[in-house]
């Protein structure tokens, strides 16, 4: 496993040669998208592609999301291109939306877990885009950590989690949103919000008017529609807790009493805290803040050997809707 450190703000794409040719050449690059470090491969050679699940220990019901550099490139990616997807594109690509559509032929069954449809998006950050154009191939690319663990937002938390099944790791810095993008399905007569994101639903009706959100996903071995649909995700090693604000005191209470019943305890609130012998976090009230912020706190609070972690609740508005859904997937049982 190679560490190539670049600019993350104007990657020379020279530096990129190297990654570039490990991902024609069916290996495996992990680099930083604006969401999280996605673990790359040739999203057109099956083999490279099972080397993902292989790394991460993903089911293989869970299908990827491929990378691309253009809308060019994603409509070469689809059978039916949907009209109004040209018009999602104009909004937000690059960025956080990943819009699902009927994929081509030439797509492998592996990425879509044997659906007609594929993810797609054209990432922001100047590191990925760089390097997919540095590549010229389509690159599948989950979140670069073992399969239902936290996603990775720095080159060292995928170095901690993937290790030697990575053959490089691009390092451009910490990933500025920090969740998961958005997943649009435009594979039905409505548009359907798969996986909530940092593009609010209400952000996407101002473009297509009505959108619904998915209000359940496949159950058991069922091929899911998208990433981020299984019930226990972006978990950390230690049990997650949820609170809610008006609980907090309790919530301290209870971690000082797990804490004094030999549990070492994290927690993560809004307002300064102070529990004793917890490892307190507190984040900031915007949602874009946090949202840059939460995995970082999740991986920290492992890192310190954490066995519980509390977290306050975060506000029921539209701009919060990925965040909670990323903290109740965290609490869910195994």
């Amino acid at each position: 496993m190679r560490i190539l450190r670049v600019d993350p703000g104007a990657p020379d794409p020279s530096a990129l040669g190297d990654a570039a040719q490990v991902l024609r050449q069916g290996g495996l690059v992990a680099f930083p998208t604006e969401t999280v470090y996605g673990l790359g491969a040739h999203a057109l050679d099956e083999r490279a592609v099972e080397r993902i699940y292989q790394a991460k220990g993903r089911p293989a019901y869970n299908p990827l999301i491929v990378h691309v550099a253009s809308v060019d490139a994603a409509r070469g990616l689809s059978r039916a291109w949907p009209a109004v997807a040209d018009r999602l594109a104009e909004r937000f690509w690059p960025g956080p939306l990943t819009l699902v559509v009927p994929r081509s032929p030439d797509v492998p069954d592996a990425v879509s877990a044997g659906l007609e449809t594929v993810g797609i998006r054209v990432p922001a950050h100047p590191v990925a885009r760089a390097l997919l154009v540095a590549a010229g191939v389509p690159v599948a690319a989950p979140s670069a950590n073992r399969s239902m663990g936290v996603s990775p937002t720095t080159a060292e938390h995928v170095r901690r989690s993937l290790g030697d099944a990575v053959d490089v790791i691009v390092d451009g810095g910490p990933c500025p949103v920090g969740i998961e993008s958005t997943v649009l399905s435009l594979a039905g007569e409505v548009p359907t919000i798969l996986r909530p994101g940092s593009i609010s639903a209400s952000e996407l009706r101002e473009v297509l008017g009505r959108v619904e959100v998915a209000s359940a996903a496949p159950r058991g071995s069922a091929a899911r529609p998208s990433p981020g649909m299984l019930d226990r995700h972006y978990a950390p090693r230690a049990e997650v807790r949820l609170f809610a604000p008006a609980a907090r005191e309790a919530a301290f209470a209870k971690a000082v009493w797990a804490a004094s019943d030999d549990r070492a305890v994290g927690m993560i609130a809004f307002a300064p805290a102070s529990a004793s012998g917890a490892e307190v976090v507190e984040m900031p009230e915007d949602a874009g803040q946090y949202g840059a912020r939460l995995y970082a706190a999740l991986h920290a609070l492992d890192a310190a050997g954490c066995d519980v972690i509390w977290i306050e609740q975060v506000p029921d508005s539209p701009e919060w809707a990925g965040i909670r859904d990323r903290l109740r997937r965290a609490a869910a049982e195994g």
